[in-house]
């Protein structure tokens, strides 16, 4: 899911690879993804993986640590745990398996610093930090991102056109994302982490 942000607009577009969303955002100043961009090496975790669960608290859980490189080819989970152990000492997540294509996806294309990884619920606690989300598949979660959202994009105008089986809460994602790109643009965001992997690709989430 793809939100294009614009003053007084928002245009909606689902986009089949990370190619095509860079193609669908040339245009824009500042691109956030939702996907691990850069990857580490060994033991240790990135940082901004560690930081980003440290400041999101109680719900650090919605925090899949980045895999290791070497694991993006595996066929299959008990075969992605079997390399991340030999490698961290430690299994992946059958969350951050089952993500491991489009992380792959990302890895095989250039970015630019353009191009921003960031974590919806940071970006929305960033944006309310007064607020105490429930879940957000629930209706009271996504009520409070609405709201939190409507400080900075007319819900009416975000929410009013939006592409044919859109999920409510991968539409909240993306809008809160790209806050956090258009943040990065202007020299604003708060940057967790500041390493580069072994490929120099940022290991960064902004928010």
């Amino acid at each position: 899911m793809v939100a294009i942000v614009s003053p007084g607009r928002v245009r909606w577009s689902v986009q089949p690879d990370a190619s095509a969303v860079l193609a669908a955002t040339h245009e824009c100043a500042a691109v956030g993804v939702d996907i691990p961009i850069g990857l580490p090496t060994g033991r240790a975790r990135r940082a901004c993986d560690t930081l980003t669960a440290t400041r999101l608290g109680r719900a650090r859980s919605s925090v899949f640590p980045a895999p290791p490189r070497e694991v993006l080819p595996a066929p299959d989970y008990p075969q992605a745990c079997a390399v991340a152990r030999e490698l961290t000492g430690r299994a992946i997540s059958l969350q951050t398996f089952h993500i491991t294509p489009k992380i792959a996806e990302w890895d095989a294309v250039a970015v630019t610093d353009r191009v921003v990884e960031v974590h919806p619920e940071l970006a929305l606690r960033a944006l309310a930090p007064d607020t105490a989300f429930a879940p957000k598949k629930s209706a009271r979660g996504a009520g409070q991102r609405i709201a939190a959202l409507a400080r900075w994009v007319d819900p009416a105008v975000a929410l009013g056109d939006l592409p044919p089986g859109a999920r409510l809460d991968d539409v909240l994602d993306a809008l809160a994302v790209a806050r956090s790109a258009r943040r990065w643009a202007r020299g604003t965001a708060d940057v967790l982490g500041d390493e580069r992997d072994a490929r120099g690709r940022p290991m960064r989430i902004v928010c």
